[in-house]
């Protein structure tokens, strides 16, 4: 080879070296270099911190994923209780994750004892938090049954652990949720390495908790501002240049936060029931879909199972499970989780053995004209509460709030560690589109949005609170007599009430042990007061998705 020949070979290697050094500065340094700007990010120490390399997240402890789509709300067959709720309507639904199962005995009494731990029932200050998240378990009772042995074994023998737990109200559903979330923030953060492991064993106290929004918002105070936890995890391991630790606190950018856990809407679960991934028919995208199985029978039609019960619910008067040792669905009262097959979804019970707590306020028409993409009733829109210098509100233990519900009982509603919130004001609501109060539960009721706005004996310059609400409801009031400290109850006696629907009524979803064939199908909606509870209402939890829509969008793309 002469020498020209060699030079131009050494100068065609130079320019693919040069292109070649382009392009991997271009593809390796896409995730790390702000694309607008061309500054780097996490360049800077105490600046700017973002995971640049998230790719999914990770499906939540005890859920299975359900990618959202559209689908027809509402049931399209007869209506034989003449309910007239549930006109068929479509809606939109993003993905989210949904518990394979009910939440269990076990479960909640796992959180019963944490309760227990941290704030000690026989310390008089503590003593309501734990009581009030304590089940009915008296909603076993029955005038002319005998039930006493559901009464008192039901919620804690070994034998009914992994059945639903019943006798929850909504209310407590909710702080469960809560609870929950914090849990697994804590355990996230603790495998990350920002917290120091095992925190929750070793100092577990009413004045050190950890709060998922409190470390978000101010995360020095969180463990009651006990650095040596805070700065016990490897990734807090770190010292500047004068030897002192470096604060290191994971934020929503990190990625490692997890998405709390909630009750699904009623629109989500509804969608989830159905179980419609692998189900494409023109029928079934149309809403015929009867039950979260295929068909329109609850016996099995296949071969090896064929005749057996596809889910626990009442056979018919005086028949709650079937001829013993023959046609039986294997309960009377409710069974174990997991008992029956799952629908599409991978989401057991859907159907039968205890109907569920959903978030939605009850009203008989869902309002798809204003709203059809994940559709909610219930918003009441809240802010931090702020200190005069600027801080967010920390509830101390000296703080705790309770409220007294319509029943009598009494719960907690702000615990020691938790930031303490507020209704938005006219701050977040001036000139907005979206929201102009911060209850939201009663929108388009009677309001001047609302096509059925109307008014009783309102004058010509008469205040407008005299306007007439849509539901008129008994006001049933309760109060601690200031002397005594006695419950005083006063009954609303009122012959003119005429519905039993307001503010603090939620739907329940999916029939129950208790309940005829009628009432598991997905699209059926009843409701009952969020502070109530029965032998026959569980509930599940909900995580809501980030990013994609698909878990499977790389293999889409390709």
């Amino acid at each position: 080879m002469d020498m020209k020949n060699v030079s131009n070979l050494k100068f065609l290697i130079a320019i693919m070296l040069c292109a070649s050094i382009v392009s991997c500065k271009r593809s390796s340094g896409s995730g790390n270099v702000d694309s607008a700007t061309g500054w780097r990010i996490n360049d800077r120490q105490g600046g700017f911190q973002y995971n640049t390399d998230f790719k999914e997240q990770e499906t939540p402890q005890g859920t299975a994923f359900v990618e959202g789509g559209t689908f027809t709300m509402g049931k399209v067959q007869d209506d034989p209780m003449r309910d007239w709720n549930n006109t068929p309507n479509q809606q939109h639904v993003q993905s989210f994750y949904m518990d394979e199962n009910e939440v269990t005995n076990v479960n909640y009494l796992f959180y019963l004892d944490y309760l227990k731990s941290v704030y000690p029932p026989e310390d008089p200050n503590y003593a309501l938090i734990y009581k009030g998240a304590l089940p009915d378990t008296l909603v076993w009772r029955n005038r002319l049954g005998y039930n006493e042995m559901m009464t008192e074994n039901y919620l804690r023998h070994p034998g009914y652990a992994n059945y639903p737990v019943v006798g929850v109200s909504w209310i407590q559903a909710v702080e469960y949720a809560n609870w929950r979330s914090n849990r697994v923030a804590e355990s996230s953060l603790q495998e990350e390495g920002y917290i120091k492991r095992d925190a929750q064993y070793t100092d577990l106290s009413a004045e050190s908790t950890f709060d998922v929004d409190t470390y978000i918002n101010a995360p020095s105070q969180t463990y009651g501002g006990k650095e040596e936890v805070l700065q016990g995890g490897r990734r807090r391991q770190q010292l500047d240049a004068n030897g002192d630790p470096i604060n290191i606190y994971a934020n929503r950018e990190t990625g490692v936060i997890p998405v709390k856990y909630r009750l699904p809407t009623e629109a989500e679960w509804e969608y989830a029931a159905l179980g419609l991934s692998e189900l494409r028919s023109y029928n079934i995208y149309r809403g015929r879909k009867k039950y979260p199985w295929d068909g329109q029978y609850t016996r099995s039609g296949k071969r090896a199972t064929r005749g057996d019960q596809l889910a626990n619910f009442k056979q018919g008067k005086g028949d709650y499970g079937g001829i013993a040792g023959w046609s039986d669905d294997g309960a009377d009262i409710t069974a174990e989780v997991k008992s029956y097959e799952p629908n599409d979804f991978g989401l057991y019970d859907m159907a039968g053995n205890v109907a569920e707590w959903v978030a939605d306020v009850y009203r008989p028409i869902v309002d798809d004209e204003f709203n059809d993409f994940n559709y909610y009733r219930g918003n009441v829109y809240t802010k931090n509460a702020i200190n005069e210098d600027g801080t967010v509100k920390i509830v101390t233990v000296d703080e705790i709030v309770y409220d007294t519900l319509s029943n009598g009982k009494i719960v907690a509603r702000d615990l020691p560690g938790e930031i303490a919130t507020v209704p938005v004001d006219t701050d977040e609501t001036y000139l907005r589109t979206q929201f102009s109060t911060s209850d939201n539960r009663n929108f388009r009721d009677g309001d001047k949005r609302s096509s059925r706005y109307y008014r009783d004996n309102f004058d010509e310059g008469s205040d407008q609170s005299q306007t007439s609400k849509m539901y008129n409801s008994p006001k049933h009031r309760i109060a601690v007599d200031s002397a005594g400290g006695k419950m005083v109850r006063e009954y609303d006696k009122s012959a003119t009430r005429t519905s039993l629907i307001n503010d603090e009524v939620r739907v329940y979803k999916g029939g129950s042990w208790r309940d005829r064939a009628y009432w598991i199908d997905p699209a059926q909606r009843r409701y009952f007061p969020q502070d109530m509870a029965t032998d026959y209402i569980g509930f599940r939890c909900a995580v809501s998705r980030v990013g994609s829509k698909s878990q499977n969008k790389n293999k889409r793309r390709n």
